[in-house]
């Protein structure tokens, strides 16, 4: 098949994040399929892997509880109109397609059919304050997709429309190395230092865990002085810092468990599903976007949101119950299987498809759903 895909990230891809990580990894996997990608966005120093048009640095901007690496300056916007006219894409793939930069600006420049997935989920000041020119953008788009229920959810009630689900993917390949475990039983934790990833709630629950219990954090944010001062007098917790793709696999697969305690605001766990694939077991908070993914007591251990004697109990029984941990990580890799990049990217390809041939007047379809997998609470 003959096309040409512009895939445009809002994000600077040269800042580690999930988004940012689906996008290079999805279009790794689409080439490998035949078809000619480049992605455009903002970079923050070299470009991170080939293929990319570089839209010049980010501004760091409040978002969804978080600080995002957005490009909105005018500087930008130029780039990607000069960069879009001159490499005449046959389909467009924007991802959080209304997020102030490039991939709004390729929304209202629109030169050739716009396939969009949103991945976050939870309330938007940009949905609120702007609702009217933001659904104007949204028509503009052929067809739809979210990363999982909750970010469809979030998008529908803001926007209308209909929305297919797929959910991000993962690179299998990248967890096959064989990896010695730590002889300690070692926590690992990833994930910017901000309120909403519930990392304080973590160090509270250190207190009710053994002292021969490790602790890594990786990453950090806004919050780390404050919670390194919290857990000054703890010396089982080690403060890694910003970490690469590589390192965070490595200690995936070095580690006794991975905790994601999360409070808010994830629509799909893709470090849940990362652990899973490195035969890591997982202890997580409750929250949908987890427990649609990691099934209870199946693929991971879920707790009570917010509460450190929970989550403390669940890292207690994943540190030091191997009958219970071996089922679970079990269950956790086949899982993660049905997530592969390869099996998203056909999926991807088959919507490129349809969007050139759906034309702008068409209202969409009702939603499908492509997944391998099963939903929550199914009885696989």
């Amino acid at each position: 098949m003959s096309m040409r895909v512009g895939m445009i990230s809002p994000y600077s891809l040269s800042v580690p994040g999930g988004v940012q990580n689906q996008i290079l990894c999805l279009a790794k996997a689409t080439r490998k399929l035949g078809i000619d990608v480049r992605v455009l966005g903002p970079c923050d120093g070299p470009p991170p892997d080939t293929g990319i048009t570089p839209l010049g640095n980010s501004l760091p901007t409040a978002t969804n509880g978080s600080i995002a690496p957005l490009a909105p300056d005018a500087a930008a916007q130029l780039r990607a109109i000069r960069a879009l006219r001159d490499e005449q894409f046959d389909v467009l793939h924007v991802h959080e397609p209304l997020a102030p930069g490039p991939t709004l600006t390729a929304i209202v420049l629109k030169q050739c059919p716009i396939v969009a997935t949103y991945h976050r989920s939870g309330p938007s000041k940009f949905y609120d304050y702007f609702n009217r020119p933001a659904k104007w953008a949204a028509s503009r788009i052929e067809i739809n997709c979210a990363v999982s229920e909750e970010a469809a959810k979030t998008a529908k009630e803001a926007l209308g429309g209909e929305y297919e689900i797929l959910f991000n993917g993962i690179d299998l390949k990248l967890f096959e190395n064989k990896v010695e475990r730590e002889t300690k039983p070692t926590i690992f934790f990833v994930g910017r230092h901000e309120p909403r990833k519930g990392l304080e709630v973590l160090i509270h629950s250190m207190a009710y865990l053994p002292n021969e219990v490790n602790l890594w954090i990786a990453s950090e944010g806004p919050e780390t002085n404050r919670l390194k001062e919290l857990a000054e007098n703890d010396k089982r917790i080690s403060w890694l810092g910003t970490i690469s793709d590589s390192e965070k696999i490595q200690r995936l697969q070095e580690c006794s468990v991975l905790c994601a305690p999360s409070l808010r605001g994830e629509s799909f766990g893709i470090v849940i599903l990362e652990a899973m694939a490195a035969r890591t077991p997982v202890v997580a908070s409750s929250i949908p976007g987890y427990a649609k993914l990691a099934r209870e007591g199946k693929d991971a251990i879920l707790t009570q949101t917010g509460d450190p004697i929970a989550l403390s109990d669940g890292l207690r029984l994943a540190l030091f119950n191997a009958k219970a941990t071996e089922q679970i990580v079990l269950s956790g890799r086949k899982r993660a299987e049905q997530f592969s990049m390869e099996k998203l990217a056909k999926h991807y390809l088959e919507v490129y498809s349809r969007a050139l041939n759906v034309a702008p007047t068409v209202p969409l379809a009702k939603g499908r759903q492509f997944f391998s997998g099963t939903q929550n609470g199914s009885k696989d």
